[in-house]
């Protein structure tokens, strides 16, 4: 494998936790229902609480 194969194989993983944060921010930055200029996730449109909860069962190892 060249390096420039393994190197596109190592950023194309992505850590859940990250991914789920990564979601959830860029539904938030763009939502018009109330994500962009909620103080807190939890303020937010239900899709946002669904995908901020998801990130906090990440965070948590799904323990939650």
């Amino acid at each position: 494998m060249t390096d420039a194969k393994v190197q596109a194989a190592v950023t194309r993983a992505e850590i859940p936790m990250l991914r789920a944060y990564r979601l959830w921010f860029e539904h938030a930055r763009r939502c018009a229902d109330g994500c962009k200029g909620a103080g807190r996730a939890q303020n937010g449109c239900a899709s946002g609480r669904e995908l901020w909860d998801t990130y906090q069962r990440a965070y948590n190892g799904g323990s939650r």
